[in-house]
Order: structure tokens, then C-alpha cells, then sequence
């Protein structure tokens, strides 16, 4: 790299360069002595803008600065699986100081890797071709033809091990290694785009039962300071049926990121017994790193959520939290003299959230397999406020929308979402998935629900003015119902064994288990049994057994609901 320029301003993470001939938009930067890595962002003239991914201290006016002659990147390699990482897609583990400036110049990992060539001499092969595969833990790295390369295998390495520095095969005289890398603001090709027909199971009866999600949607989740945003997301990285989770913090505390991480290492896995971080790649940009890498980390998340799409599996990209990331965006502009928009955020806030969330989706990859990347993002409105451009325009572009309330947070109900401004455009997709698997009622019995929790919401505005005893018997009922949907199915404690996460099954017992007692509620009342009576039934039982009994024991459930229907008979 020739360096051909020269830094004449620097405004925080904004750098503006003289002398730099034909470099072009969005390419990278090296600034100063250290290479401190920026991007293109205005051309005006002989002057380029930068933003800056690392702070700029000790930078002056008159520094060197050079194109690299490539956009800003990421390192995509069999490493990433179990490593913690910068908003750059940079190794976090090993660096003496966090914090400390990172350079440009090209990660140096020299590891080898048990690497099992599938591809053979002479073979013609396209992208997403499989020329061989690394098994190092619960999810096998499958090394591919990358995009643009195709052609007859002149040569692939033995099975063996493979360094991360040497090529393993060679097509048509180009070298193709075990790591690559890819723009992150470019979404990597695909064959084709597919329809969803399941859906992500998350574990958490209020998302799977009542706003589910599609695996290949999206999903956000709104909710103020202290309501549980953190944890929820943190609840499906645990215990979603993806095969690989992109966790990403961006610009959140970094001792919830420490202390989520701390878990997920302890926490084994379900379907393999390893630990769960083992396929978790975790992008850490918290509130103390620099603020524009937080701008790029949710690309840098999106870029590896699909290189492992593009492997055939079922990735999950969580951001904490995308309003970070627009306050960066709005930062940057506001030092660059952009005019403001809605709340100061830039013009394009809605094009850069409608592009991030355009990536996810169920796809048919380049070498024929079917993968899928869901996005998930946590939005956090200042003072709560759900009107606020993030949170608007993000409730505009995502399949589920999963709001929290402060008022079920302070009153100790988790997950907080609420059912009031919660939706989903994936029911009709879940609903046939679940006809398929042996749950026809699922769709029925969830209208059902939504429907008494409206009712219920309703009463209880009455029952402010007129009093319980003022209403009739079928509208008492209808409380008593609403509080079991909340009590018994929507509640979900994280720390418990049993009820930490629930399977399809239990959670269509459990609300079957409250509709049956609602309907036995109906007909005491038709066949004249006091409200007051059916009031003072010990119900109590009904909400324990989401704890008592195991995440996947419907049959548990079937059981007690035999038993709790034939007491409530004597009533009669």
C-alpha cells in the first residue's frame, strides 16, 4: 500500500485526508504511523471523509493515511465458532488490552485444524462447492469453494492437518485457504430465496405460543431501560434450535456481555453435550470500545451469520441493541454536518434498518443446500418512549414484533412482553408447521387465548369503576381465565431447571390445560354454581406445573388437567 495521502482534520471518529488519487467509496483507510483503520464515506473534490473504527488519539494533523485497496472487511475462517471478537471481526482473546488501538494489517493465526479434503484432484467445481471439512466440536466447519471461484481442481491438500496460512486447494491457479475475506456491507450470494415453513423455537412459551417467529425472519424488541431485553435475548441464545448464534453487543455494558458469556460457557449443550459458546461467535462492542466500530459490528454479525448459512445450517444473529447503533450513525453525521432528521438521526436511518434486516431470510446457497439467517434485534427507546424514530421505523421491517412493558417488569412478570402491542406475521406459517406435527389445534387455541387476554384487559378497566361483584358471571370468568394465561403459560423463570426453557409440546398442554379449565368454568356457571365458589377454588396447582414438571412433559400436563377438571366437577 502506497501512502499517498495526508490527514488535515480530525473531529473524533472523523478524518478527512488530502492527496489521496482514486480512491473510492467505502474503501478502507490506513490513518497515521499505527494504521488505525477508517472507511470512506464523502468524495468531494481532492478531500475524503473517513469514519474512524478506532479512536483517534495521538493522530495529528499531516499523519500518512493510504487506501488499502479493498473495502472494510472481515476474516471469515474456522475459527470463529467459541471466539470473542471486535466490532471488526478482530480477536478480542489473547490482546493484552481491550481497549488498546488495533491496527489494519491482516489477523496473524498460524493454528492448524484437522482438515478432511472431500474434493478430489481434477474435479470441476462452482461456488459453494465442499472441498473438505474441519471437525473440531459440536459443529462441523465446512470448507467451500468461495464465491466468484470456479473452475478444475489442480490440486487439494491430503487429509491432515491444514494451517490457517497455507492454501488447501488450488482451481484454476487461485489459491483457496481455510479462511477468506468478505465485505462486510455486501450480502454474500445466493441461488435463491425460500419461503419459510418453521419456525425458530426459542423455549419461551410468550414468543413460540402466542408471536412466533419464522426461521429466516425477523424480530425486535422494543422496551425501555430495566424491562429485560438483555436477558430475554439471552434466554434464545441458550435455548433456540438454531445450529449457530451470532451474539452481538453492541455498545451495551460490557459486564452483562462478561457475565452472559461467563454462562454460556458453563451451560452444555443440549444436542451435543459441549459447551454451548462452542458455536457461539460473540462480537463485542460495548459501551467503552469505540463508538463507529459499534456501526459496523451488526454488518460484521450479519457477514458471519451468513458464511455458516452458506454452510447448510440455521444461523441466529441477536444484536444488543441496534438503537447503539443508530446513535452512532447520528454521531457521525452530526460531526460530518449532514442536515438532521427525525430526532438528529441521519436521513437514511430507515434505508440502513430496512437493508440490515432485508439480509435475513431461508435461502437455497450457491452449492445447493438450504440455510437460513434470523435476525433478531433488541431496540432501546429513550425513556421508553415506542414512538421514537428506531423503534417506528424498525416495527416497519420485521416479521415479530416483541414489546416489552415496564409494568409487567416492575410487577415481576418475565419475559415482559406484552401482548398489548406485540405481533407476529409468521402464524399462519407456524400454524401449518404445527398441523403437521400433530398440534391441529395450536392455531385455534392460540386466537382463543389473545382473545381472553384482550377480554380480560377490558374487565379489568370495568372492575375499576363497578367492582368485581358488579359484573356477570361469564366476565368474571374471563378475569379468572386471563389471570391463568399470564400465571400458568405467559410467566417463564430463567432460573429454574424446569421452566427455564419449554418444548412445543408442554407448551400446547399448558395452554390447552388453561382453556379446558375456562370452558369448565362456563359451564359451572350455566348450570348455576356461584361465581364466588368457582373464585375460591384452589386453581394454585395449575400454575405450578410449568415448574414442577419437565420442558418436554405434555403427558405431566394431560394428567394434572384430568385431575384438576375432576375436582372442579364436584363443585357442581
Amino acid at each position: 500500500m502506497d501512502v499517498t495521502g495526508r490527514v488535515v482534520r480530525v473531529n473524533g471518529p472523523l478524518v478527512e485526508i488530502e492527496g489521496l488519487d482514486r480512491v473510492a467509496m467505502l474503501e478502507l483507510i490506513a490513518v497515521g504511523e499505527r494504521r488505525l483503520p477508517a472507511e470512506v464515506v464523502s468524495i468531494a473534490g481532492g478531500l475524503v471523509t473517513a469514519q474512524a473504527y478506532e479512536t483517534m488519539g495521538g493522530v495529528r494533523t499531516g499523519d500518512p493515511a493510504g487506501a488499502a485497496g479493498y473495502a472494510l472487511s472481515a476474516w471469515l475462517g474456522p475459527d470463529l465458532l467459541g471466539g470473542t471478537f471486535d466490532g471488526l471481526l478482530r480477536p478480542l482473546a489473547g490482546r493484552a488490552d481491550w481497549l488498546a488501538a488495533n491496527t489494519l494489517d491482516e489477523p496473524n493465526d498460524s493454528r492448524v485444524w484437522p482438515f478432511e479434503a472431500i474434493a478430489k484432484t481434477g474435479d470441476r467445481v462452482s461456488p459453494g462447492t465442499l472441498l473438505g471439512r474441519i471437525a473440531t466440536g459440536p459443529i462441523e466447519h465446512r470448507v467451500l469453494v468461495p464465491p466468484g471461484i470456479s473452475g478444475r481442481v489442480e490440486s487439494i491438500a491430503a487429509s491432515g492437518d491444514a494451517s490457517s496460512v497455507q492454501p488447501v486447494a488450488t482451481i484454476d491457479g487461485r489459491p483457496v485457504g481455510l479462511r477468506e475475506r468478505w465485505p462486510i456491507r455486501t450480502p454474500r450470494p445466493i441461488a435463491s430465496r425460500l419461503a419459510s415453513d418453521a419456525p425458530l423455537l426459542t423455549g419461551q412459551r410468550v414468543l413460540d405460543l402466542f408471536f412466533p417467529i419464522a426461521k429466516g425472519a425477523t424480530a425486535a424488541v422494543p422496551g425501555g431501560f430495566g424491562t429485560g431485553k438483555t436477558m430475554l435475548l439471552q434466554q434464545i441464545v441458550k435455548w433456540c434450535d438454531a445450529d449457530v448464534i451470532v451474539f452481538v453487543g453492541c455498545g451495551e455494558r460490557g459486564n452483562e456481555l462478561a457475565d452472559a458469556m461467563a454462562d454460556l460457557r458453563e451451560l452444555g449443550d443440549r444436542t451435543s453435550g459441549h459447551s454451548l459458546l462452542e458455536r457461539t461467535v460473540v462480537i463485542a462492542n460495548t459501551s467503552n470500545m469505540p463508538v463507529m466500530a459499534r456501526e459496523a459490528s451488526i454488518y460484521t454479525g450479519m457477514t458471519v451469520a451468513e458464511y455458516y448459512r452458506d454452510m447448510g445450517y440455521d444461523t441466529v444473529l441477536l444484536a444488543d441493541s441496534t438503537s447503539r447503533w443508530a446513535e452512532a450513525l447520528r454521531e457521525f453525521s452530526s460531526r460530518s454536518g449532514e442536515l438532521p432528521a427525525e430526532e438528529g438521526y441521519p436521513a437514511g436511518l430507515s434505508s440502513a434498518l430496512a437493508a440490515f434486516y432485508e439480509r435475513a431470510g431461508r435461502v437455497t446457497t450457491l452449492g445447493g443446500k438450504v440455510g437460513s439467517v434470523s435476525a433478531i434485534g433488541a431496540v432501546s427507546p429513550a425513556g421508553g418512549d415506542m414512538t421514537e424514530p428506531v423503534t417506528a421505523h424498525t416495527e416497519r421491517f420485521v416479521r415479530s414484533l416483541w414489546s416489552l412493558d415496564r409494568g409487567l417488569a416492575y410487577a415481576r412478570h418475565y419475559p415482559a412482553v406484552t401482548w398489548r402491542r406485540s405481533f407476529s406475521r409468521d402464524v399462519e406459517t407456524v400454524a401449518a408447521w404445527h398441523d403437521s406435527a400433530g398440534r391441529p389445534n395450536w392455531n385455534r387455541a392460540r386466537s382463543r387465548a389473545v382473545t381472553i387476554l384482550a377480554e380480560a384487559d377490558r374487565l379489568e378497566s370495568v372492575v375499576e369503576l363497578v367492582g368485581l361483584t358488579g359484573l356477570p358471571g361469564n366476565e368474571r370468568m374471563a378475569i379468572l381465565a386471563g389471570r391463568l394465561l399470564r400465571d400458568a403459560v405467559l410467566q417463564q423463570n430463567a432460573l429454574s431447571p424446569n421452566d427455564a426453557t419449554c418444548g412445543p409440546d408442554k407448551q400446547s398442554a399448558l395452554l390447552d390445560l388453561v382453556l379446558a379449565v375456562h370452558d369448565a368454568c362456563l359451564s359451572l356457571i350455566e348450570r348455576g354454581v356461584p361465581s364466588a365458589v368457582i373464585e375460591e377454588f384452589d386453581l394454585s396447582p395449575v400454575a405450578r406445573l410449568r415448574d414442577e414438571l419437565a420442558p418436554n412433559d405434555a403427558a405431566g400436563v394431560a394428567t394434572a388437567q384430568r385431575a384438576i377438571l375432576a375436582a372442579m366437577e364436584q363443585l357442581a
